[in-house]
């Protein structure tokens, strides 16, 4: 993940920060459905809420929580978040080691953290634009990316040994001190952060919480890019779901094999993500958005078309493979044009709106084809969003806008 442009030591402990928070989430992966499973013994629907009320109702806490955070230094609350997630997550292994464990708690720990994600995510964008001057953003993006698709390789068969020899609550464990290093990491990053911009008004007002939007829907290359994330990230999620249920049911393939159908084409997003930027810098951040972007909705088509055994396998990983490629060069591109374009007492209302809309769409689009492949098949249910898919390109920005009016923020380091 190394290359030869030093982004300095702050960013190191930031990067560091937050490739050790990513291994631990990917460790801990599947880690509440087993618990609820095989610990609690819930069933079917009990499973399905704990992932869709704890996804939505943290969506929902975290919409206030962009505006209040917004006015304040983004260093403290990004420590202050990893804190909250290290002690909600330390009394799940703490209450199955006293023998009170609940469903309750367990949803109540879902909401905290995803609340918490949130919030850590648009924090640390805006923090990230005082750290690096804006011609570092892509680079920055870039190994966030890479990061991200590096613990997505390791983690899951890390963590699947270790709930096979420790059991899915060693995990939990694990990942909480995840968030504990990381707090420490973000904690040793030097200098002294620029102070927030004024608040406008004493108290956080009703219109304040729809500031984020408002800046993405009045911007001519955002409001695009917006819509295209939010249904493609909700149809390539619905898929995925569907794709498990078709894999490991119907067509027999091991859990071990549908782990290494998704495990393996993550190198894809490595190598993406490494050429982001020399493709912005020979064509340019418009054309490679949008090439990217349409390329990666061409792929999930291909998924309705899978079979059994070896050659069923092999069609998985490809698509995959592909599909993910295009994501590591589209991510990070994406990332650095939304801080481009949005001013710095902006950043974090935007970026929370952003995440809490894609993840409830996401939510949302994931239950519809849930139903829909119930009444039609896996199959055939695939084969409807991955038709869709190929329609999302149409919500891409069609021209280069404009440059946004200067950002003196962005330059401080």
């Amino acid at each position: 993940m190394r290359s030869g442009h030093r982004l300095g030591r702050d960013f190191g402990w930031l990067w560091a920060a937050y490739g050790t928070s990513a291994l631990g989430t990917w460790l801990a992966f599947g880690a509440f459905p087993l618990i609820a499973v095989q610990v609690l013994h819930a069933g079917p629907a009990e499973v399905a809420a704990l992932s869709a009320a704890g996804a939505a109702v943290g969506a929902a806490v975290a919409v206030p929580l962009g505006p209040w955070v917004e006015f304040r230094h983004k260093r403290p609350v990004l420590i202050g978040m990893d804190l909250a997630r290290f002690a909600a997550l330390l009394t799940i292994p703490a209450a199955y080691a006293l023998g009170v464990l609940t469903f309750a708690q367990l949803l109540l720990v879902s909401v905290v953290s995803a609340a918490a994600d949130i919030t850590f995510r648009a924090a640390s964008g805006a923090y990230l634009k005082t750290l690096l001057p804006a011609g570092d953003l892509l680079v920055a993006n870039a190994r966030f990316e890479s990061t991200s698709w590096t613990t997505t390789i390791v983690g899951p068969p890390l963590g699947g040994a270790a709930i096979g020899l420790l059991g899915p609550v060693a995990t939990v464990l694990a990942d909480a001190v995840s968030y504990l290093l990381s707090a420490l990491g973000i904690r040793a990053i030097g200098g002294r952060e620029p102070g927030p911009e004024p608040r406008p008004a004493a108290r956080l007002r009703a219109g304040d919480l729809l500031d984020g939007w408002r800046h993405i829907l009045a911007d001519a290359t955002l409001r695009p890019l917006f819509f295209n994330t939010a249904l493609f990230n909700g149809l390539v999620m619905a898929i995925d779901a569907l794709l498990a249920v078709l894999m490991l049911g119907e067509l027999g393939f091991a859990p071990w094999q549908y782990g290494l159908a998704f495990a393996v084409p993550a190198i894809g997003g490595l190598f993406g993500a490494r050429l982001a930027r020399p493709l912005v810098a020979r064509f340019g951040q418009h054309r490679v958005l949008v090439a990217s972007g349409v390329l990666r909705a061409l792929w999930p088509a291909g998924l309705a078309f899978v079979g059994p055994g070896t050659g069923g396998l092999v069609l998985v990983m490809a698509v995959e493979l592909g599909l993910i490629f295009c994501c590591g060069v589209f991510n990070p591109v994406q990332a650095t044009c939304r801080l481009e374009r949005t001013p710095s007492g902006r950043v974090t209302r935007t970026l929370s709106a952003w995440t809490v809309t894609t993840r409830a769409s996401t939510a949302l689009l994931t239950a519809v084809w849930g139903v829909l492949g119930g009444l039609l098949g896996p199959r055939p249910a695939i084969a409807l969003a991955g038709v869709l898919l190929l329609a999302t390109p149409l919500l891409l920005p069609r021209r280069a806008a404009a440059a946004p009016s200067p950002d003196p923020a962005s330059h401080l380091a």
